[in-house]
C-alpha cells in the first residue's frame, strides 16, 4: 500500500502542475514565442536563448494561469468545465498555489531577463495585464476580451524581441495579427460555453448575447485578422516579409477563417461556434508555421 502511495504521489503532483498551469495553453503560447524568435533571428539560431525563451515563457504563462485560478476559485467551482480544477477540486490549497505562482513569476522574469531586459519587461507586462486587469474584468464587462487581447498578443511579438532586443514595426505587426485574432477565437469559445460561463457570471460576448450582433463582430475581426496577416507581403514591415506564394496560402487561410465566421452568423449554434474555435486555432498555428517556413526556404 505504501509503495502505491509513493509511486502515485509524483504522478498526482505532475497532474496538478500541468492542470493549474494549463499546460496545453501554455505550450501553444510558447510555440508562438518560438515562431516569433525564428522570424527575428539572423543567420544563426542561438539554441541557448531559445531554451531560455521556452522555459521563461512557460513560467510566465503558467504563473498567469495559476493566479487566475486563485482569484476565480469560487467561480470555477460553479462551472462544469472548471469545477474539477486543482483548487476547486480540493487537490491543491490556495497557499500552495500562490507559492507556485510567485515562484513561476520570479523565475520567468529572471530567465527572460537573461535573454534581454526588453523581453523580461514585456513578459512582466503580460502577466500584470492578465492577472490584474483581464481576470477581474471578466465578471464585469465584455470589454474584458479587449483588455485580455493585449497580453494574449504579446507572445508572438516577444519572440522577435528576444531574438533582436529591439521593438519596431516587425514585432508590432506580429502583435497586431495576434491581437485581432483573439476576438473571433475567444468569442467563439464564449458562444459555445455561454451557459457554463453564465453560471460563473462571466461576460465574454460583446453584446452579452448569442445573436447576429455578436456574430457580425466575429466576422469583422476575422476579416481584420486575415488582412493584417497579409501586411508583411506588401513590403512595409521591415525585415518581416513573406513571399507572394506564402501570401496566397495565407489569403486562403483567411478565407477559411472568415467562412466559418459567416457560418456562425448563419447558423448561430454552439456547434458552429466550436468549429470556428478549432479553425481559429488551426489558423494561427498554420500562419506561424508558414511565416517561419517562408523565411528559411526563400
Amino acid at each position: 500500500m505504501a509503495t502505491t502511495q509513493t509511486t502515485s504521489l509524483p504522478a498526482s503532483v505532475i497532474k496538478n502542475f500541468t492542470e493549474i498551469t494549463k499546460m496545453r495553453l501554455s505550450v501553444s503560447v510558447v510555440f508562438s514565442s518560438v515562431a516569433g524568435y525564428l522570424l527575428g533571428v539572423g543567420d544563426t539560431i542561438d539554441f541557448y536563448v531559445l531554451l531560455l525563451l521556452c522555459i521563461g515563457g512557460y513560467c510566465m504563462v503558467g504563473a498567469s494561469n495559476v493566479f487566475n485560478q486563485i482569484i476565480e476559485k469560487d467561480l470555477d467551482a460553479l462551472m462544469d468545465r472548471t469545477k474539477d480544477r486543482p483548487i476547486p477540486g480540493g487537490r491543491m490549497g490556495v497557499t500552495s498555489a500562490f507559492v507556485l505562482a510567485s515562484i513561476l513569476t520570479i523565475a520567468g522574469i529572471a530567465i527572460l531577463y537573461l535573454i534581454n531586459p526588453k523581453t523580461a519587461m514585456f513578459g512582466a507586462i503580460s502577466i500584470f495585464m492578465y492577472v490584474s486587469l483581464y481576470t477581474p474584468l471578466k465578471t464585469r464587462t465584455p470589454l474584458s476580451v479587449f483588455v485580455g487581447a493585449f497580453p494574449g498578443a504579446i507572445p508572438f511579438m516577444l519572440g522577435w524581441v528576444a531574438a533582436t532586443n529591439e521593438f519596431g514595426i516587425e514585432p508590432g505587426t506580429l502583435f497586431m495579427i495576434q491581437f485581432f485574432w483573439q476576438f473571433p477565437h475567444f468569442w467563439a469559445i464564449g458562444w459555445f460555453l455561454f451557459d457554463d460561463y453564465k453560471k460563473g457570471g462571466f461576460f465574454m460576448l460583446p453584446n452579452g448575447k448569442r445573436d447576429k450582433g455578436t456574430a457580425i463582430q466575429v466576422i469583422l475581426y476575422s476579416v481584420w485578422t486575415a488582412l493584417a496577416s497579409l501586411i508583411p507581403a506588401v513590403g512595409v514591415t521591415g525585415r518581416l516579409y513573406i513571399t507572394p506564394v506564402s501570401a496566397i496560402v495565407i489569403a486562403g487561410l483567411g478565407v477559411w477563417l472568415v467562412y466559418y465566421a459567416v457560418r456562425l452568423y448563419k447558423l448561430q449554434t454552439a456547434k458552429a461556434a466550436r468549429q470556428l474555435m478549432l479553425v481559429s486555432v488551426s489558423y494561427i498555428t498554420l500562419l506561424q508555421i508558414i511565416y517561419v517556413a517562408d523565411k528559411f526556404i526563400r
